[in-house]
């Protein structure tokens, strides 16, 4: 697959595809005779990979860390591992406070609702 096919496909710019080859967290993508990139399988695997990683939020640098870890091989699976349950812990976190977030909109859009409604008297808080 070429850059833009890929970059299609996983709706990421070329430009962010090039830099996850250039920072090392996806492998070096093979060159046709001509100088073209072509994505195979386990690339765009990685590139799916990274890309479901990011929308969660990690870092660059967390993913760096990974891809050391896997090209160290099979001993590094409980490295690999913690590192993963690090970043689920603070995926929690956030889903914890996402939901916090979340309950609050909903009663103060509740309680605008009520309003137009008719059901309170106006005194508004934050």
């Amino acid at each position: 697959m070429t850059i833009s096919e890929v970059s299609k496909k996983y709706n990421l710019t070329a430009d962010t595809i090039r830099y996850y080859e250039k920072e090392g967290i996806i492998p070096r993508v093979q060159r046709t005779k001509n100088g073209i990139r072509d994505f195979d399988e386990n690339t765009c695997s990685w590139i799916e990979f990274i890309k479901c990683m990011r929308n969660a939020g990690l870092e660059i640098e967390i993913l760096k860390q990974y891809v050391t870890l896997f090209k160290q091989g099979i001993r590094t699976i409980k490295e690999r591992k913690m590192l993963l349950e690090e970043q689920r812990n603070k995926l929690l976190e956030k889903q914890k406070n996402i939901n916090a977030t979340l309950d609050r909109l909903n009663q103060k859009i509740k309680w605008y609702e009520d309003m137009e409604k008719g059901k309170k008297d106006f005194m508004e808080n934050p």
